[in-house]
């Protein structure tokens, strides 16, 4: 049986690590488009010609609740109190390790990535390069999928006790994340190659991230 635990994690990390690398190649394409000016490059000046509504009062609002849901205060601090409270119910690190491990890369990649090529924002209405602009890739986009998706991991596989006992949150997490990309579209805050570039990345390192926990073996640590 412990053989059989040993070769299903193994393979898990594997097809993890797969599906990581493939993702992290999907980011590198997309950065390639931009520095190059590509099709996508074009898709975004498409985009942001159309005529967007403005939204304004209550609408306004909601807009913006629904934007901070990648918000890296917001979403960074909702994980890491969830993760000390799954840590503190099973008594062990791992959550909280876990999740220090993903923001912490997620913020370095990102952060060098947006440094190094410095694109501006859509509101300007000026599309340059090493321009000290903090555009790409998308941080909110990046965010919620990481944050939310490592939460939705976090719950799935450690909290197997009802109402949570064998239920999938990945659909949630999928629709949070279509929601910050369509929200920032709408408010002008992000190129659409911006919110790609930052969802492959952030999917990528959500990945690698689930691999190294099912390479690295622990006791408290629910197969």
């Amino acid at each position: 049986m412990e053989v059989e635990t040993v070769d299903k994690r193994r393979l898990e990390m594997l097809h993890a690590l797969r599906v990581s690398a493939l993702l992290f190649l999907g980011f590198l394409f997309i950065t390639q488009q931009v520095l190059t000016r590509g099709w996508l490059y074009e898709l975004d000046h498409y985009i942001l010609n159309l005529k967007n509504p403005h939204f304004k009062g209550l609408a306004g609002h909601i807009l913006i609740g629904l934007d901070d849901l990648g918000l890296r205060w917001f979403t960074a601090t909702v994980l890491l109190i969830c993760a000390a409270i799954i840590s503190w119910r099973f008594k062990s690190f791992r959550p909280l390790n876990l999740s220090f491990l993903a923001l912490i890369s997620l913020n370095l990649v990102v952060g060098i990535s947006k440094l190094v090529i410095g694109r501006t924002k859509p509101r300007l209405y000026i599309d340059v390069l090493h321009a000290n602009g903090l555009s790409y890739p998308s941080g909110h986009a990046s965010n919620a999928l990481i944050s939310w998706g490592l939460l939705a991991y976090l719950i799935y596989r450690y909290t197997n006790r009802a109402p949570f006992e064998g239920i999938k949150l990945y659909p949630l997490v999928g629709l949070i994340t279509t929601t910050v990309v369509v929200v920032s579209l709408i408010r002008n805050t992000h190129w659409f190659s911006d919110l790609l570039g930052g969802v492959f990345i952030g999917g990528a390192l959500l990945i690698a991230i689930i691999a190294i926990d099912r390479f690295i073996p622990s006791e408290k640590q629910p197969s």
